[in-house]
């Protein structure tokens, strides 16, 4: 793969709950570790009505909240790199004034799609249209990529048309948890475990992830997604695969892709008696009394916010 540098980052979905609790503290820590170019530009848009200084705002209250107080000391010059364009990606119709905020990279430009399955196909559209997507551009897009098998090759197929291949990166954000980043040397680079980790030895292995927030903002999304496209088809799909999968004939990552997918295509079909689903009630979380999901919706609901599965 070619090198590639950005003096432009353009994030879609900006201030969404994946921005603020996890894309701007990350791109403020990196700043502040002097990772990113002293010249980049980031440009946040999505649908809310805001200028400058009212994403800036946005920022600073998620990186109050989502960033360790030890990590603050550089958010006055990372609040600096931020612009925003407010924008409806429905519709090709905002898109040249997007252009226009974004101006003429001299590097080259990075996109980071976090946006509703349904915005995938208008947007790519919209980046043709205004002319982001020439050959100085790379896109990366936040899961998840559809809601079914049929919407995920409509959004594949309209990002190939104007992207090729190797500018084109699916993001699985929970894969940059330190955790799950150590699992593949906890397995192969550890003597006590490798030889150990086989179905002779190993009865089952339970993978749980429990969550402590409830709606927060993502009231939209997750009443159309659920716990399963929200957290099993994806995450818990790529845990399962780094837990199960064989040892990569090396750790680049189309071989590590490789022996993941072999696990998902050895895996049974998942029966009715094999699936528990549920929904959360109000209670208490840290001593605080939290509503029940229908309550923070506003509406009664058969979403599913517990899932449990049982695979083979």
């Amino acid at each position: 793969m070619k090198s590639f540098t950005a003096d432009r980052l353009l994030l879609f979905g900006a201030t969404g709950d994946l921005s603020g609790r996890m894309l701007l503290p990350s791109l403020c820590a990196l700043d502040a570790d002097g990772l990113l170019d002293p010249k980049l530009e980031i440009i946040g848009t999505a649908r809310s009505d805001l200028d400058d200084h009212g994403f800036r705002n946005f920022a600073r209250e998620s990186l109050e909240k989502f960033l360790p107080a030890d990590r603050r000391g550089g958010v006055a010059t990372f609040l600096n790199r931020l612009t925003y364009q407010p924008l409806d990606a429905s519709s090709t119709d905002g898109f040249d004034g997007l252009a226009a905020k974004v101006g003429t990279p001299e590097q080259g430009l990075a996109i980071f799609l976090s946006t509703a399955p349904s915005l995938f196909e208008p947007t790519i559209a919209g980046l043709t249209h205004g002319g982001l997507a020439g050959d100085n551009v790379r896109i990366g897009l936040e899961k998840p990529l559809g809601i079914d098998l049929g919407s995920s090759c409509v959004i594949n197929d309209a990002v190939a048309r104007a992207f090729p291949e190797d500018r084109i990166f699916r993001i699985d954000h929970y894969l940059g948890k330190e955790t799950v980043q150590n699992l593949l040397a906890l397995r192969f680079a550890n003597i006590m475990f490798e030889p150990l980790w086989n179905s002779t030895h190993i009865d089952h292995v339970q993978i749980t992830v429990g969550e402590t927030v409830g709606l927060e903002g993502r009231v939209a999304f997750y009443d159309d997604a659920g716990a399963l496209r929200d957290m099993v088809q994806n995450h818990m799909l790529q845990l399962l695969a780094l837990v199960a999968m064989e040892p990569p004939v090396s750790y680049e990552s189309t071989a590590v892709r490789d022996e993941k997918v072999k696990v998902l295509r050895s895996l049974r079909q998942v029966m009715a008696n094999e699936t528990v689903t549920g929904q959360y009630r109000a209670g208490a979380i840290g001593g605080q009394a939290v509503p029940g999901y229908d309550e923070e919706l506003g509406k009664p609901s058969d979403t599913e916010t517990f899932v449990a599965i049982k695979a083979h």
